[in-house]
């Protein structure tokens, strides 16, 4: 019998400093496009949602993009066998440069 609850959606106790310098305008949109994208199939390749190349920060096996310009990047990692979607970080694209929590990573 396939699993039919969806994933569980757990955040690092980090992602709280990511989201305080992303605009609170952006917030319910991340929210939303969490629960749509990554409670079923999160580890299934899409437009908006693909692998990261390893060795990547975070320890993320995967990335979300959204919003405007799809300039927000979620990065998270699939546990199948808890069902579980840890969100590692959530951080701005603007051009070539990634900010997360107010720090630039290295794309």
């Amino acid at each position: 019998m396939p699993y039919t609850h969806g994933f569980e959606l757990s955040f690092a106790p980090e992602v709280i400093e990511h989201l305080a310098v992303i605009e609170r305008k952006y917030h319910p949109l991340i929210q939303k496009t969490l629960d749509k994208q990554l409670v079923y199939e999160p580890d299934r390749r899409t437009r908006n949602r693909k692998p990261v190349e390893q060795p990547a920060s975070f320890a993320a096996t995967w990335e979300l993009r959204l919003g405007p310009g799809n300039r927000i990047r979620v990065f998270y990692d699939v546990n199948r066998v808890d069902q579980v979607v840890w969100i590692l970080a959530i951080g701005i694209k603007e051009r070539e440069r990634l900010f997360i929590g107010g720090e630039e990573f290295k794309l």
